[in-house]
């Protein structure tokens, strides 16, 4: 299996970078599923978007996809050899495949990466100025201790007094500012690289993820987030008919987020022993008591797929206002942070200036 998935040459060059991102998947379903509706075969339907296809690198995978369908190998199966989808995605077109509802996974997937993408602009929107502002206020910061503070020093020289303890911090800050600069720039080089090697351990991926969930007003919002994809994921697979345990797989695999993983794998093993969802769920925080209720009422009606979808789109709707309510908090903290650094040293550069007439005197 292993070696009918590895990549010729020509397929390396093509994958440098993420060739499929999540807006070219949502265009993707989308419009296959609106050409399969429209009575399109497969085939013809593929064919129809290669040669609408202007990316070389989306055009020679839709291709490649195409060929494997020539050759007998299902929709999940092509997309699984393409090696550009995950599995959440191949396995939930087989399910679709085998239980004669393909056009309705095709669906659904799109939605997923339309919400995913929605996402990431709400979450980008939120810090692209704050992440702009603190840019400009390392900017202001470096300016004023490298040009400002050392044109005061010169001045105060001249007056031949001892100046404030504030006045001498900041004048030391300036004189080991370039110094201490290059230290912390070459331990977060360090640091980014030691930690990028090391991302897929278990370690690293349970501290970073527990330090996330603990930072104020982020932390809930990135529980929110997940929490979203957990129940849209289920939405889908459960819609299409997948077994709850293999569902929980998926969803483990899709996910990447490392406390879901542990909850996924427990919540598997109660399931296989007779328990159900709710119990499993309730054995973990991360799943708040609404959503455990929730889930315990859908067991207990068989409708666990409508009771994700509805979850899926409180849990957005939660998440576009905290989002707007983390940038509305945002943008006056930077204002205030600026204002406090330049304030500090703008003080600490004219309190000498107030004891002026008493050095004159």
């Amino acid at each position: 299996m292993k070696e009918e998935q590895k990549p010729g040459l020509f397929q390396r060059e093509l994958t440098i970078g993420k060739a499929f991102t999540d807006k070219a998947k949502e265009s993707f379903y989308n419009e296959f599923t609106s050409l399969l509706e429209s009575g399109v075969d497969m085939q013809r339907a593929l064919s129809i978007l290669i040669e609408e296809q202007e990316k070389k690198r989306i055009k020679a995978i839709l291709e490649e996809i195409s060929a494997a369908l020539v050759v007998g190998s299902s929709l999940s199966e092509s997309l699984q050899k393409s090696g550009h989808f995950t599995p959440y995605e191949y396995q939930s077109v087989r399910i679709g495949e085998e239980t004669g509802r393909l056009k309705i996974v095709l669906g659904h997937l799109a939605s997923f990466y339309a919400d995913k993408v929605k996402l990431r602009r709400q979450l980008i929107g939120v810090f692209t100025y704050p992440g702009f502002v603190i840019m400009i206020t390392f900017g202001v910061l470096y300016f004023m201790l490298t040009s400002v503070v050392p044109m005061f020093q010169d001045v105060f020289k001249q007056f031949g007094q001892e100046l404030p303890p504030l006045t001498q911090k900041i004048i030391w800050l300036s004189q080991h500012f370039s110094t201490f600069l290059i230290w912390f720039l070459g331990a977060a080089v360090l640091c980014s690289i030691y930690f990028y090697t090391q991302r897929k351990e278990a370690w690293y991926r349970k501290m970073m993820s527990g330090f996330v969930l603990k930072i104020p007003v982020f932390g809930p919002l990135m529980k929110k987030i997940y929490m979203a994809r957990f129940c849209q994921s289920m939405a889908l697979l459960l819609s299409s008919k997948t077994p709850l345990v293999n569902s929980l797989e998926l969803v483990e695999e899709m996910i990447g987020f490392y406390p879901l993983e542990v909850a996924m794998q427990e919540v598997r093993k109660d399931i296989i022993s007779g328990e159900s969802l709710h119990y499993g769920l309730s054995k973990f925080d991360l799943f708040d008591k609404r959503l455990i209720s929730l889930v315990k009422i859908a067991e207990e009606i068989n409708q666990l797929d409508s009771t994700f979808e509805r979850l899926t789109k409180q849990n957005q709707e939660e998440i576009e206002f905290r989002t707007k309510l983390i940038g509305t908090i945002i943008e006056p903290l930077i204002i205030v942070l600026i204002g406090t650094i330049v304030g500090v040293i703008m003080v600490a550069m004219y309190m000498p200036m107030f004891n002026l007439s008493n050095v004159i005197k």
